[in-house]
């Protein structure tokens, strides 16, 4: 997988091995309950505690068939410990998820990985609020909760898009972050901003295996650069922010020549040369659909490489702002953000309020919820266009 994100070793390689033996002591001494399990971060982060022996691992995800292959992957991959590892298919915002903590709760380190992560999701009012309600606001309940229940530590996956948002996503990853500040008065918090993680699925590298597997075209913007990060550095960064990170600590990859900007059409590339099959330039969404039938037979696969022009994408990725504190010594290849408990409190609740008084209702539009967007986030780069991906092949 480096290979085709135009790598050649692992991101976080020295920062692990320095750390090795505190890891693990602290994570075979200590109970976890991982939100949002069965995603891709999910489960790179689950194993990555698994595979250190905790006292205890409870998984949380809503979908029930990838949690089955959460399971499938960590027996067919590690095994069995001797600690207490079960998985439970339930919905964070649900009645049954606050039975199943009050029947417990008990756990040293609550991560919460849960999230709605794909810009597409701005795209009509129904699906953005159920953003909000998964980004922000199960993220405050559970912190509630775990704070309530004398947790050491709750982590929570924040994003790149959080810096200086343009799309409805990296904003709510932004106000998700003041919720966070708010909360760190009753327990320590610690989240981590990375880049795309390399075939999550869901991503347009994801799209990649299905395509081919379907036997469709590849499609790919050419003009929009990413950082990505493999699935396993994705979950150990995570893990590195929860165990090593202070109070309000935001943990991110450093630039290096390791971690670079690449297209996603020279992934694209990459990845149909690595198949054994040449790119073949298409023109338009007709022509591709047409020699999908036949070039493949030949050894090519039909592309269409095109430039962005829907709402919510950003011309360039950014882990922090020019007005956060950087702390870049403690660790080789991971920088530290070091936060204040910095928002205001009025604008926060006054947030809480007015989303919690149009749900009451029933019934918002869309710019409603941008304006409170633009309330929160005064320098809020959100533009919209008209065009979403879902109207793109």
């Amino acid at each position: 997988m480096l290979s085709l994100i135009g790598r050649e070793k692992a991101l976080f390689l020295s920062d692990i091995k320095k750390n090795r033996n505190i890891l693990e002591e602290i994570v075979s001494s200590s109970s976890f309950l991982v939100l949002g399990g069965a995603g891709s971060i999910g489960q790179a982060v689950t194993k990555e505690i698994f595979k250190r022996n905790p006292k205890k691992l409870h998984v949380v995800d809503i979908s029930e068939n990838n949690m089955v292959e959460l399971v499938r992957d960590i027996r067919s991959s590690f095994g069995y410990i001797a600690g207490d590892f079960q998985t439970f298919a339930l919905d964070i915002g649900s009645v049954e998820y606050d039975a199943f903590i009050n029947a417990d709760g008990q756990y040293d380190y609550v991560l919460n990985l849960s999230a709605l992560k794909h810009v597409r999701s701005e795209k009509d009012p129904f699906t953005l609020m159920r953003m909000i309600d998964v980004n922000i606001f199960n993220t405050e309940k559970t912190m509630k909760q775990a704070a309530e229940n004398g947790s050491k530590k709750y982590f929570c996956v924040s994003t790149d898009k959080a810096a200086n948002p343009v799309n409805m996503m990296g904003a709510s990853k932004r106000i998700m972050e003041m919720f966070l500040m708010r909360r760190s008065a009753d327990i320590s918090i610690s989240t981590a901003r990375f880049a795309n993680v390399a075939f999550s699925d869901g991503s347009l590298l994801h799209g990649f295996n299905q395509r081919i597997q379907k036997r469709q075209p590849i499609v790919a913007p050419k003009d929009i650069k990413r950082y990505f990060v493999t699935p396993q550095e994705s979950g150990e960064l995570c893990l590195m922010s929860c165990l090593f990170g202070e109070n309000r600590d935001i943990f991110f990859p450093k630039l290096s020549e390791s971690l670079h900007l690449i297209t996603f059409a020279d992934i694209a590339v990459k990845y149909l040369e690595k198949l054994g099959y040449e790119p073949h330039l298409c023109d338009s969404e007709d022509e591709a659909r047409e020699l999908a039938a036949t070039l493949p037979k030949e050894g090519k696969w039909p592309c269409l490489f095109t430039d962005s022009d829907t709402t919510g994408e950003k011309d360039f990725e950014e882990f922090f702002t020019d007005n956060e504190t950087l702390d870049m010594e403690q660790f080789d290849n991971l920088g530290v953000i070091k936060n204040e408990a910095l928002y205001d409190p009025e604008l926060v609740n006054s947030f809480e309020l007015k989303i919690s008084q149009l749900k009451q209702d029933k019934a918002w539009s869309k710019d409603e919820i941008v304006k409170l967007f633009f309330n929160m986030l005064p320098a809020f780069g959100h533009k919209e266009t008209g065009k979403y991906l879902d109207s793109k092949m």
